[in-house]
């Protein structure tokens, strides 16, 4: 069966992609508005992992709202979490019979509903998978400590194929550098280079 993975290159979309591969054909999909050539590092970690890759446009409509509600909130989790929403339906519209993303159990966000996923799946008529949704944020650690050759840094460091990158980018341009870092908090992102 064919299951298409919302996918970024780091560690959590990874990993679920190595956990779905016993039981699916995963293509890995990245999501992306046409604002960076960032989803270049997704492409280029699927291809180090064999796996089939393709991307899906996202609405700049969305990218808008996005980028206002993150600014006027003052943090970006209710804008990424808009556009998550959209990319599974994106992803949703594909040829396959289900579609997956790499979303823990301990993620404020983005995070799918069971209202949502249910939805996503009557929709489209597609299974709506969330293989890490049981696993907290260590023992996906261990698991990606054993398996995965992983690059970690700060988000403004570390370039990944998720879309964080391009809001990020839409911020910068309207609302200037100083913006960015208001609203968005320190974290640490992940890039996968390959298997260990």
């Amino acid at each position: 069966m064919d299951l298409a993975l919302l996918y970024s290159g780091g560690k959590d979309s990874t990993l679920a992609a190595l956990l779905l591969d016993s039981f699916y054909d995963v293509t890995l999909v990245t999501a992306r508005f046409g604002v960076t050539e960032d989803w270049e590092h997704a492409r280029d970690a699927a291809e180090q992992l064999g796996y089939a890759f393709d991307t899906v446009e996202l609405e700049t409509k969305v990218a808008d709202e996005a980028v206002a509600r993150m600014v006027d909130d003052g943090y970006p989790r209710n804008g990424i979490q808009r556009v998550h929403e959209h990319a599974l339906e994106r992803v949703a519209e594909l040829d396959v019979a289900a579609i997956a993303d790499g979303t823990r159990r301990d993620d404020r966000v983005p995070t799918v509903s069971r209202a949502q996923a249910q939805s996503l799946e009557d929709r489209h008529d597609v299974d709506y998978l969330a293989p890490l949704s049981g696993f907290g944020r260590r023992a996906v650690d261990r698991l990606v400590e054993t398996n995965l050759d992983v690059e970690s840094g700060p988000s403004e460091r570390i370039s990944k194929g998720d879309y964080e990158g391009e809001l990020r980018a839409l911020v910068a341009e309207r609302h200037g550098p100083e913006t960015v870092e208001r609203v968005f908090p320190e974290h640490e992102q992940t890039y996968v280079r390959g298997l260990k």
